[in-house]
C-alpha cells in the first residue's frame, strides 16, 4: 500500500513562496506518475500540475510560471515550490500518485485517474 505524507505548508505573505514536499512509501515511486491538486471548502478540487515518470511536467495556466514541480527519485519524493504566490492561491494542497495513469495532460488533471493521495497540508497567504 502506498502512502503520501504531504508538508511544507503554512502562512506566508503575498509575492513569498513555499516549497512543499510529498514522501512516499510502499511502492516504486519511479514506477509513478505523482500531481498535485488544491481543495478550497465548498470547491471542487482543482489540477495544479504534475510530473510522468521521466520528468515531463504540466501546469494550470493559473501557476504557469510561478510553481515548479520536481521528483527526486532517490528519496521518493516529490516537491511543488510556490514563488510569487497570490491571495488566490490558498487551499489544502494534496499530493497524487498512480502507476497507471496515462501520462497525457487530460488524464493527469483528473483526479479520479489518482489511485492513492496524500492527507494534504494548507497553505494560507496573507495580503
Amino acid at each position: 500500500q502506498v502512502q503520501l505524507v504531504e508538508s511544507g505548508g503554512g502562512l506566508v505573505q503575498a509575492g513569498g513562496s513555499l516549497r512543499l514536499s510529498c514522501a512516499a512509501s510502499g511502492g516504486t515511486f519511479s514506477s509513478y506518475v505523482m500531481g498535485w491538486f488544491r481543495q478550497t471548502p465548498g470547491e471542487e478540487r482543482e489540477f495544479v500540475t504534475a510530473i510522468t515518470r521521466n520528468g515531463r511536467t504540466y501546469y494550470s495556466d493559473s501557476v504557469k510560471g510561478r510553481f515548479t514541480i520536481s521528483r527526486d527519485n532517490a528519496k521518493n519524493t516529490v516537491y511543488l515550490q510556490m514563488n510569487t504566490l497570490k491571495v488566490e492561491d490558498p487551499a489544502g494542497y494534496y499530493c497524487a500518485g498512480d502507476q497507471y495513469i496515462t501520462p497525457f495532460i487530460y488524464m493527469l488533471r483528473v483526479g479520479s485517474e489518482y489511485d492513492y493521495w496524500g492527507q494534504g497540508t494548507q497553505v494560507t497567504v496573507s495580503s
